[in-house]
């Protein structure tokens, strides 16, 4: 593979974004509107119209990156790089995600990435049909892992959905006998109770720091959220001081600011003071989990609509409930359980997808790797059927 030495300047037009104000907001907007670390809201007003890569100017998003493809409002948080037709902007994108570009920004309390020095950054770059190839297999693998993100977010959907018409609405059991509780009306046979009741509670102890390592000794930590994703979280601290210890499958609740983000373990773990490791007692955890997120994500389904800045154990324990028999938590669970085993099977697949593209990504940029031989590699993780969201 040939490559030639470029500043980006001479293959990237860049751009500073431009603010926008409430006037031209519209949350029913036909176009995105992009900041430094994402959407931030939609808009009918076009600053860009075609392909573009999305650069954090400053603050603590400096230097995150962002491809799009489509007409869109990128804020004065951001600058953006337009391609020259030497070069794939998929490619580009691909290349930039390489270089850390928050060590090229300049300020110590408030890093700051400009145009003079994004133009000024060399690159070795191959020649452009090389680069839409090694685009062309990395995005079929970043192709693959939004949609297994999509697909777990409908099957989450999905999910919520059963538990909220059966638990909230009580839509198959309108015909049963309704009597008054603290929560309301409920049917016949059916309690309040607390958390405590349903599920074992462990609150989270950290060990000190000189017992946390990043090469793998001992088990994975977790201090809070900071690793948390949309259900699982990555690990990258570990301890290897045991002091209190989360079971693969139990709910990781956070418990200091901000209360109630929820992660399920993968495996056994630290889990330090701002979390809590729940699991059930009834053997039912698909209907606990939608528990607590019902009690976090609905405030109102609890009284004051309060959002906690921390919680205790106390009173995560004595947190109201309504449970139904055990027969009716079984047949729930018997229906959930098995779009939470579609949502795992997902995650685990996008965890293999997302290291393959990890090793290729580098290797491909340099031309350590044959491209042939990183397309047999993409064929080879992306072969699995995409498990169908129902049940």
């Amino acid at each position: 593979m040939i490559f030639q030495k470029v500043k980006l300047g001479d293959v990237l037009t860049f751009k500073n974004g431009k603010a926008i104000n409430d006037e031209k907001r519209d949350k029913d907007g036909k176009y995105l509107i992009y900041g430094s670390n994402g959407i931030i809201g939609k808009t009918n007003e076009v600053l860009v119209e075609g392909e573009n890569i999305i650069i954090g100017r400053v603050g603590a998003y400096c230097g995150s990156l962002r491809y799009i493809n489509q007409p869109s409002w990128i804020t004065d948080n951001a600058i953006y790089g337009i391609s020259s037709e030497e070069v794939d902007d998929r490619y580009m994108y691909l290349l930039l995600t390489t270089l850390d570009l928050r060590n090229y920004a300049g300020g110590s309390a408030q890093p700051l990435l400009n145009q003079t020095v994004l133009k000024n950054i060399s690159v070795n770059i191959p020649q452009k049909a090389i680069q839409t190839k090694i685009a062309d297999i990395l995005f079929n693998l970043l192709d693959y892992i939004k949609l297994n993100n999509s697909i777990n977010e409908t099957l989450e959907t999905l999910a919520l959905t059963f538990y909220k018409k059966w638990f909230m609405d009580f839509g198959p059991f309108q015909d049963d006998e309704f009597v008054e509780s603290e929560l309301g009306l409920i049917p016949n046979g059916w309690e309040v109770k607390e958390l405590k009741d349903i599920s074992n509670i462990l609150m989270g102890q950290s060990p000190k720091s000189e017992f946390y390592n990043q090469m793998g000794e001992g088990l994975p930590f977790h201090q809070g959220v900071t690793n948390f994703g949309n259900r699982f979280p990555t690990n990258l601290t570990y301890s290897s001081k045991l002091l209190r210890v989360a079971e693969e499958g139990d709910f990781l609740i956070s418990v200091r600011a901000p209360v109630g983000r929820i992660n399920i373990a993968h495996t056994k773990m630290v889990i330090g003071r701002g979390l809590s490791a729940i699991s059930s007692k009834t053997n039912t955890p698909s209907y606990l989990l939608y528990t607590l997120k019902v009690i976090f994500n609905e405030e109102d389904r609890y009284g004051s609509g309060t959002i906690f800045n921390s919680i205790n154990k106390g009173e995560l324990e004595s947190l109201k409930v309504i449970v139904p028999d055990q027969k009716i938590m079984n047949e729930f669970e018997a229906k959930v359980s098995k779009i939470d085993q579609l949502i795992k099977i997902n995650h685990e697949q996008t965890i293999i997808v997302t290291n393959t593209m990890d090793y290729l990504l580098p290797r491909l940029i340099s031309g350590e790797i044959d491209i042939s031989e990183a397309a047999e590699k993409v064929r080879e993780v992306i072969s699995n059927e995409q498990p169908e969201p129902s049940v």
